[in-house]
């Protein structure tokens, strides 16, 4: 009731400036009819019944939504019934003068103010009885009392006219209440499953940075002795078991990567950069990346590209890589003999590159063509066991694709092959200045004292092998708590952060760092299996120098230390 009660008040409140101005409309147009002091009377009587109006629905609506008292209800009521008494009783002036146009005019405007109170007024019955009640006995009754008074029977068929109104009237009120109902109903549907769509979604994404968290933890151990193992001394056997375990791990992070990526896109969490690209070097890079596995199974492998393709362009560097890289993928997976043929061209005048990825692989059918860029999709039943893939990374590609402002196409016949086509906007570049060479590795890593914050044994222990060698000095921590309280005692040359803990998380042990003591301007990078974009937002928040997810590149690692550190330096010798 309250809330019906609020959205009859705030209509009388907002519409009382109309409901005045036709009120003057009216007398003047009543005082050229029949001229007399009564328009002039009837006008300040509206006058006066419009202020109670405002006291009475201005003090149900100052209670916000709240439910009314009682009395305060009886005076809404009261309200409306006088104001429709004053309101319609000018067409008993109308009436009671009985010239034709004045009694028309004046059942005119009775029925206009019914017409008013029914539809705005329906919410709420002893509301709309209290303003409609005056309006029906004024439409009833003067026709009725006027053929009686001048005993003309033909004006009691005006009464029977304004009786068919007031029916349809109230059919059509009727049919607008049910109408307005169903919307509400489904209004509040909707909101509900909205409101459950959203559950759904926050739960998928804490499933999915639980799934992350839990399958990147691990894999920084397997990937990690891996990349240890390549580089000890072992015969060709221990060789191949290292390269088949790379290998599985590469897949293994595809995939997750593969789920995130696509999980950021649906959500429209996905961004995108714009920097220099060397695009000569990285479409030969397709080559020299994948040419060996190709010949490796039989097949021939050619990357072709046109002499007016520019050197350098402006685009998303890994989002390029990684739409060709799928492209790519997928020919090779697809394709057991024959050849590969990668050719790139260049509309100068558009801006725009265009890659082409030929395979004569096992094609695809007619009936599942429209089909092969969507979610999951995969030819078959048997093709996920026969050569593996979540079926996620050609909707990637056609998604990344869209989003960079482009699209990508295939055609492909049943046991010939396929050409799958990417066309992407991209500007050209300026070519890096000559003078910014790459600094020969350094020895930068040699005596940095760092504090490792990782609650994980395994993990540690990965963050010693990769470390150590290069003559850095750690100080481990297994949660934030200790990393605090380490950091309160001594200064270290940087930090590297896990996330997600016991006792306290990393992102508050950052906090608490950066906010006082001896490590308060020390790099922090956030070295953490939470890959979401999420993550990488909240890491933003505390002001850390650089993020890394696990399994952990070792050069990557490497890198972002470099940088953190020679930042602080430069910073220190500036200031």
């Amino acid at each position: 009731m309250h809330a019906r009660y609020a959205r009859i008040a705030e209509a009388r409140q907002r519409e009382i400036k109309v409901r005045v101005g036709f009120a003057v409309f009216i007398a003047c147009t009543v005082w050229a009819l029949a001229p007399s002091k009564w328009p002039a009377i009837w006008l300040a009587l509206v006058f006066a019944g419009q202020s109670a109006d405002w006291i009475v629905f201005g003090a149900i609506r100052r209670l916000g939504g709240g439910t009314p008292s009682r009395g305060l209800r009886i005076a809404a009521c009261i309200s409306l019934f006088v104001n429709s008494v004053f309101y319609s009783a000018i067409a008993a002036y109308l009436w009671a003068d009985g010239g034709g146009s004045q009694m028309v005019f004046g059942s005119i405007l009775i029925a206009g103010a019914l017409l008013h109170v029914t539809i705005h007024l329906y919410h709420e019955r002893e509301i709309l009885i209290s303003a409609a009640t005056p309006p029906v006995v004024y439409f009833l009754a003067l026709p009725v009392i006027h053929g009686y008074v001048l005993g003309q029977p033909t004006d009691l068929l005006v009464a029977v006219g304004c009786v068919l109104y007031m029916t349809h009237l109230l059919v059509a009120v009727r049919q607008s209440s049910q109408t307005n109902r169903a919307i509400q109903i489904a209004n509040d549907r909707a909101q509900e499953e909205r409101r459950r769509a959203e559950v759904a979604s926050a739960a998928k994404s804490d499933f999915l940075a639980v799934v992350s968290h839990e399958i990147r933890t691990p894999m920084n151990a397997v990937v990690t002795s891996a990349n240890l193992l390549e580089r000890s001394q072992l015969d060709p056997a221990q060789k191949e078991h290292v390269v088949m375990l790379k290998d599985a791990s590469e897949v293994l992070i595809g995939l997750l990567n593969d789920v995130l990526d696509f999980s950021k896109i649906e959500a429209g969490k996905m961004e995108l950069e714009e920097a220099p690209v060397d695009l000569v070097d990285k479409l030969k890079a397709l080559e020299r990346m994948w040419a060996p596995k190709a010949q490796a199974a039989g097949v021939a492998f050619e990357v072709s590209l046109p002499d007016d393709l520019p050197r350098h362009v402006r685009t998303d560097p890994l989002r390029l890589q990684q739409i060709l890289f799928n492209l790519v993928s997928n020919a090779v997976k697809f394709t057991a003999t024959g050849r590969i043929e990668v050719r790139a061209r260049w509309n100068a005048a558009l801006g725009r590159l265009t890659v082409a990825v030929t395979d004569t692989g096992c094609g695809i059918p007619d009936d599942r063509l429209p089909y092969v860029f969507d979610v999951f999709e995969q030819v078959d039943a048997g093709v996920t066991r026969r050569h593996g893939g979540s079926g996620l990374g050609l909707a990637i590609t056609c998604k990344l694709a869209q989003l960079m402002g482009g699209s990508v196409s295939v055609e492909s016949r049943l046991g010939e092959g396929s050409i799958f086509t990417v066309d992407l906007p991209m500007g050209i570049a300026a070519a890096p200045s000559a003078t910014l060479a790459v600094s020969a590795p350094s020895t930068f890593a040699h005596g940095l004292d760092i504090l490792a914050v990782d609650d994980h044994p395994v993990n540690r222990r990965i963050v010693a092998l990769l470390l150590e060698p290069m003559g850095c000095v750690l100080t481990f921590a297994e949660n934030g708590q200790e990393a605090v309280e380490a950091a309160a005692l001594r200064r270290f040359d940087a930090i590297l952060m896990d996330m997600q803990m016991p006792v306290m998380d990393g992102l508050t042990a950052t906090r608490a760092i950066r906010s006082d003591g001896p490590n308060a301007g020390t790099p922090v990078i956030a070295l953490t299996a939470n890959a979401l974009e999420t993550h990488r937002a909240a890491w933003a928040t505390v002001g850390v120098d650089d993020f890394v997810t696990k399994p952990i590149d070792p050069a990557r690692l490497a890198s972002a230390l470099e940088a953190a550190v020679r930042g602080e330096a430069a910073l220190a010798a500036t200031a």
